[in-house]
């Protein structure tokens, strides 16, 4: 085992797909297409065909809107996911580890780990019950017989990455065939499929807010029971562990380093995940379509268990083709789900604890946290509770969702971070509408859960346990939430205070009789001077030559790389443009030491406020000075207030001069 900060995302097959240089569009699809059919092989994995089937059989069509609003939030989530890792060369869990302090990227991580276990227990349960469908192998042998996909895992990774792509788009494609057939079986009504992708209430009506017969209001015609189902079925279609998976496979595919280059793989992979995502919401509609066409209208409405729904389908039909197809389509899913569910736990363990262990000890460690608990459940309770623990475990999903959505949208909205790909404010706007969704129906089914609990003569357990536990995540959720605007709020609102006069700077002992003499503006004798390599540099720099003394003033001038390689290598970057800036400082210093000044050039990377700080503080400057921003407080929450943000961390009076 072995800690190393600078280890990439799965390391064994980084940047390990090549991009071919000049090849037509076709070509260069190809070439980027596969992780998206990685990640959406856990869009339709076993949890979700628990959570579709009880919709289906007890709603009808109903829910259907709730399967499309999820797979648009899911393709918004996995190219905002996608476009992190091209762009900073980090996968989520990374990123959430260096932006965030440790009290708060820990209980992230531990998170994290728990929504993987109830991602990959369902997968577990249902590559087990797959098995027992099809050979009649018992599920609790099935359960043990899924730890060999640690094996088969290690097998595929040493054949490369494409073969490992190629094997899941084949199991893909076995589950989306088998449920085209099922839903030509089955003979749905379409007109009735339409009039379910938008929100109705129990009598067919849309809705969107009204007043519950019972008491209360009814959002989105979801009432206790439908709003149960629904939070599951979000759960099992944006998943939180997909968005850390996604942001570390297309870290796979060997992408220059400009920014052109990264254009191109930010549009393939816009292009892979809307393909592949789109196939998952085909899939996770028929299942709803065939349990509303086979089981609502039938009378079975209280089927919800895998088993039932493979027993029922065949005399139903009248084929016994269509249970067939019901389980081959089952072991597929949790097959392919439980390789990409053991990825994603090997990427949350690096990218969070940054620990190096061996690729089969992480990979048995990732299966074992879902085994063991499966172990228990089924010996405990039985095999009849299974299909409960799988809709169980997609809500606990759901209400992970937002600690995986808050930090994607706050980093991928960081121009400091992201530079110019950073997301545009419509972008941002539709990622904000989607977090306050999540949000908003997950504390809807917390309040509803709770009351319940509460209404039912609770036991101590709920007051020594759950509400504790509920105010600490509650908490959590809050800082993440608030960080970000605090951080962009601050300096903008700081702005409009007035400013204290800067301290006169005292005469060192050494240096008492130069002090001295009548210098007029040029006390300060030692600087540093913020520039931004655009058009205000030349008010700032025309200000500093006023303050300077040819053969008494020195001048640092510093500026910061915030390209995606200065931000992942540091000082170790050479790319195009660290080059082309430090070449531009030299410009400048040569230029004023031509008129005598003394000059000094530093180069930081990474986070611009940050990295600036740290720099003037190194250099011990009397004064800084700095250009201004334009934009106000609008334009400082979408790009950053970088002067204003520096002078609450420097150590020396800050001059900030405006844009002629």
């Amino acid at each position: 085992m072995a800690v190393d900060r600078s280890t990439p995302s799965l390391q064994e097959v980084h940047r390990s797909v090549p991009i071919p240089v000049g090849a037509t569009w076709i070509r260069r699809l190809f070439a980027f297409a596969g992780p998206a059919y990685l990640v959406s092989v856990g869009y339709m994995d076993p949890g979700n065909w628990a959570t579709d089937l009880a919709g289906g059989a007890r709603f009808g069509y109903q829910l259907l809107w709730v399967l499309l609003m999820s797979n648009l939030m899911a393709v918004l989530l996995q190219t905002l996911a996608a476009r992190l890792g091209v762009v900073t060369g980090k996968d989520l869990a990374q990123a959430c580890r260096d932006y965030y302090p440790a009290w708060v990227s820990m209980p992230l991580w531990v998170l994290c780990e728990v929504a993987i276990i109830a991602c990959d227990l369902a997968e577990v349960l249902g590559a087990a019950i797959g098995l027992k469908l099809l050979f009649g192998v018992p599920l609790l042998w099935g359960v043990m017989i899924t730890a060999l996909d640690v094996l088969l895992l290690l097998a595929l990774s040493r054949l490369g990455m494409r073969r490992m792509e190629a094997f899941i788009v084949t199991l893909v494609a076995t589950i989306g065939a088998c449920f085209a057939l099922e839903i030509l079986l089955s003979r749905p009504e379409f007109a009735q499929i339409l009039r379910g992708l938008i929100p109705r209430d129990g009598d067919g009506r849309f809705s969107l807010l009204r007043h519950a017969p019972g008491g209360g209001w009814s959002a989105l015609g979801l009432n206790r029971e439908s709003l149960y189902i629904a939070m599951g079925i979000l759960g099992a279609t944006v998943m939180p562990h997909n968005l850390y998976l996604h942001s570390a496979l297309v870290q796979t595919r060997d992408v220059a380093a400009s920014e052109q280059a990264k254009r191109q793989a930010c549009r393939m992979n816009l292009v892979d995940s809307a393909v592949a995502l789109n196939c998952a919401f085909f899939v996770n509609a028929a299942i709803l379509v065939l349990a509303g066409a086979v089981f609502h209208g039938t009378g079975h409405q209280d089927v919800s268990r895998l088993e039932d729904a493979h027993r029922l389908l065949a005399p139903l039909l009248g084929t016994s083709l269509a249970s067939v197809l019901f389980a081959v389509a089952l072991l597929s899913s949790g097959q392919s789900s439980t390789i990409t569910g053991t990825l994603a736990g090997q990427i949350v363990l690096e990218g969070f604890l940054h620990i190096r262990i061996r690729p089969w000890l992480r990979r048995m460690i990732s299966r074992g946290l879902a085994i063991i608990p499966a172990v228990a459940f089924i010996a405990v309770r039985g095999s009849n509770a299974i299909d409960e623990l799988l809709v169980l475990s997609q809500v606990v999903l759901s209400l992970q969702l937002s600690f995986a959505v808050i930090p994607l949208v706050t980093f991928t909205s960081d121009r400091s971070k992201m530079g110019v790909f950073a997301s545009p404010p419509w972008v941002i706007a539709l990622a904000c509408l989607t977090s306050a969704i999540i949000l908003s129906l997950n504390a809807k089914l917390v309040t509803q859960e709770v009351a319940g609990w509460l209404g039912s003569s609770p036991g101590p357990w709920l007051y020594l346990v759950v509400i504790p536990a509920l105010a600490v995540i509650g908490g959590l959720l809050f800082y993440i939430v608030a960080t970000p605007l605090i951080r962009r709020l601050a300096p903008a609102l700081m702005r409009g205070l007035p400013e204290l006069p800067p301290t006169p700077v005292l005469p060192t002992a050494r240096a008492s009789s130069e002090a001295e003499k009548p210098t007029g503006v040029g006390r300060y004798r030692r600087i540093a001077v913020a520039l931004e390599m655009g058009p205000a540099d030349q008010a700032v720099l025309a200000h500093v030559r006023t303050l300077a003394i040819p053969g008494e003033t020195e001048i640092v001038l510093v500026h910061v790389a915030e390209s995606a390689a200065s931000r992942y290598l540091g000082p170790q970057s050479s790319d195009q443009e660290s080059r082309e800036d430090q070449l531009a400082l030299d410009s400048l210093a040569s230029q004023l030491q031509g008129l005598g000044i003394r000059t000094e050039t530093r180069l930081g990377h990474g986070d611009a406020i940050g990295e600036l700080a740290r720099l003037v503080n190194d250099a011990a400057p009397d004064l800084l000075v700095t250009g201004a921003h334009r934009h106000q407080l609008i334009g400082d929450l979408v790009h950053g207030a970088t002067a204003s943000g520096v002078r609450h961390r420097v150590r020396c009076p800050v001059l900030t001069v405006p844009r002629d």
